[in-house]
């Protein structure tokens, strides 16, 4: 909403200064988008789609602006009345009726913008969060969390805090400039000349300190992200802080990057500072211009003393939407770059699409056959080279290997988190590629060995995958995967609440969780990514006897690191280069005496 606030040192009633311009954060180093014009008209796009309260808005705001314009004017002639003895009543009706009329015309408008930039930012936070469900995770394995968070969050709402208030301070400022040099003009030339006179100053004197300003107000954001990013590492390892006695380093390290940035930002501050009160001394010396012209004027009686009461407000006007213009392309300049981050992200290619053919996955088995299946992640640097093996509906397949192997690759291609650089992958004797991808992933379940929960009950992360199960399934998966007990210990059962970040659990509790999630899902195709790897002995056991109810009737792809895990499978490939190196039971790679005997004496 605009700024009505009159210039405290000025004390004649003068036309509301509106903006950025004000602030000292148009001296802070602003991000410039590299397509800036792309990038506006990318973002029109979302502003048309609320066109019709931002068509409100601008009618709101120039005729509050117009108003603002012909206040000095009236002010003036109100001067001139008193000093030609004529009732001013309808004068003074006249100005109140304006202000009035202006601050319900500025109310509105605010209002009225203020809620079409949230329309328009919940729109464009929206699409980014869709898109981001779209992507397929080679562009998640490449962006770090925090980057796609920025974007998100961040950027959204700088879009949302600057944009549309610079939209508004722009407008406003241009529509003010042009009215007030227009009435300076009709007014009188040579009081227009006098008060233009202070105008270069205003103009050099914002690119000196706004020149050196920046350079200072860059060091204070290299200060400030130092001490940020000790604030987050020192947080996230507060553990280790203290097991190791660092405190007191901390708290020393801490301390000499906080004198730092005190120090940075007082510097850059003060040189700030110096803007406003130079600005008020070259206002000054346009008064005194405008005055001693005007009253020159007035000796001649070429004007009114009303002309040139009008003449120190428009001085006053004239000077500040100049400045307000400046400030505000910057903090333009930086809303864009933050929504050219934004567009990148919305530009980039979903997942691909079901083909036309595709066809519905009915009453899935779990057979799954590779057909000379090669993958790479970057072109020509193959992690799979030339699959070929067949898993019948029921079987457990254990694969083994060094990391880096491809085991998880071959997981991943099965599920189609990824597709194949060539060759094919089937199930139940159809090529993946051709099933609805909805379809295919419901016929999986998948345990990972990073745990993962989603912040509220327990009982909703078990019925992730259904969240359309009965209390009584859920309490049945937790039995069957074996979580049952230690949900039954706890104060508030299966209503307790856990979270991602939580350490109320321990990892063999959230692994028993996420088994007990994937039996509720009830898939036929189950794949296990090193789910014991990370917990003891004990817990590993009961896990390891939830997996065995768990992979009951179903096509099982363990991933293990543990090769005592997997002595029972069906068919073990050792993974090598990308290669299956060797392939059958636990007993035949033993007596075979090849890579899988020497991983299992060593183990």
């Amino acid at each position: 909403m605009a700024d009505t606030k009159p210039t405290k040192d000025v004390v004649i009633p003068m036309m509301g200064g509106r903006g950025p311009g004000r602030g000292m954060d148009r001296f802070k180093p602003k991000e410039k988008a590299k397509d800036a014009r792309g990038t506006l008209r990318k973002l029109m796009r979302f502003y048309l789609g609320e066109g019709k309260l931002l068509l409100i808005a601008f009618v709101l705001l120039l005729a509050d602006t117009v108003i603002t314009v012909f206040v000095p004017r009236i002010i003036g002639l109100t001067v001139d009345a008193i000093a030609n003895g004529v009732t001013i009543f309808t004068f003074i009706a006249v100005l109140a009726g304006a202000y009035a009329l202006s601050w319900l015309l500025n109310i509105s408008q605010g209002v009225i913008m203020n809620f079409a930039s949230q329309r328009i930012v919940r729109s464009l936070r929206k699409s980014l969060f869709d898109k981001l469900q779209k992507l397929p995770l080679t562009y998640h394995d490449t962006h770090t969390h925090g980057e796609l968070m920025s974007r998100l969050t961040n950027d959204v709402d700088n879009i949302s805090s600057t944009i549309a208030q610079s939209t508004t301070q722009l407008a406003s400022s241009a529509i003010t400039l042009v009215g007030t040099l227009t009435m300076m003009l009709v007014l009188s030339l040579p009081l227009t000349a006098a008060a233009l006179v202070t105008v270069p100053m205003v103009v050099i004197l914002t690119r000196v300190i706004a020149k050196a300003a920046r350079k200072l107000f860059s060091a204070q954001q290299r200060a400030l992200g130092q001490l940020n990013g000790l604030i987050e590492e020192t947080i996230a390892g507060q553990k280790i802080v203290k097991a190791f006695h660092m405190e007191s380093k901390i708290i020393e390290r801490f301390s000499v990057t906080n004198e730092n940035l005190a120090e940075a930002a007082t510097k850059a501050q003060i040189r700030a500072g110096i803007l406003m009160p130079m600005m008020r001394i070259i206002t000054n010396l346009g008064f005194l211009s405008v005055a001693a012209v005007g009253g020159w004027l007035i000796v001649r009686g070429d004007v009114t003393v009303g002309v040139v009461m009008s003449f120190l407000a428009y001085a006053q006007a004239f000077a500040m939407p100049l400045n307000n213009i400046a400030g505000t392309f910057s903090n333009l300049q930086s809303a864009l770059a933050g929504a050219e981050r934004v567009f990148e992200v919305l530009a980039e290619t979903d997942e691909p699409a079901d083909p036309p053919d595709a066809v519905p996955m009915t009453d899935p088995k779990g057979d799954v056959r590779f057909e000379n299946v090669h993958f790479a992640y970057t072109p020509g640097v193959d992690i799979l080279n030339n699959i070929n093996f067949t898993a019948e509906a029921g079987q457990k397949i254990a694969l083994v290997g060094e990391t880096g192997a491809g085991k998880t690759t071959i997981a991943n291609l099965i599920s189609r988190f990824y597709d194949v650089t060539d060759g094919t992958v089937y199930i139940d004797g159809v090529d993946i590629t051709k099933y609805h991808r909805e379809d295919l992933r419901q016929a999986f379940s998948v345990v990972l060995q990073d745990t993962c929960l989603f912040t509220g009950t327990i009982a909703d992360n078990i019925r992730y995958g259904r969240p359309d199960a009965t209390d009584e399934e859920v309490r049945e998966a937790a039995r069957a995967g074996g979580a049952y007990e230690f949900i039954a210990r706890l104060r508030d059962g299966f209503d307790t609440m856990a979270s991602g970040d939580s350490e109320t659990l321990s990892q063999g509790q959230r692994q028993l969780l996420s088994i007990s999630r994937a039996v509720l899902c009830q898939a036929p195709i189950l794949i296990l990514d090193e789910a014991t790897s990370s917990v003891d002995t004990r817990t590993e056991r009961a896990i390891q006897a939830a997996m065995l109810r768990l992979q009951s009737g179903a096509t099982s792809f363990v991933i293990a690191h543990r090769l005592s895990t997997i002595r029972d499978a069906d068919m073990i490939f050792v993974m090598k280069d990308g290669e299956i190196v060797e392939r059958g039971n636990h007993g035949e790679l033993l007596m075979l005496g090849g890579e899988y005997a020497k991983m299992y004496a060593s183990g």
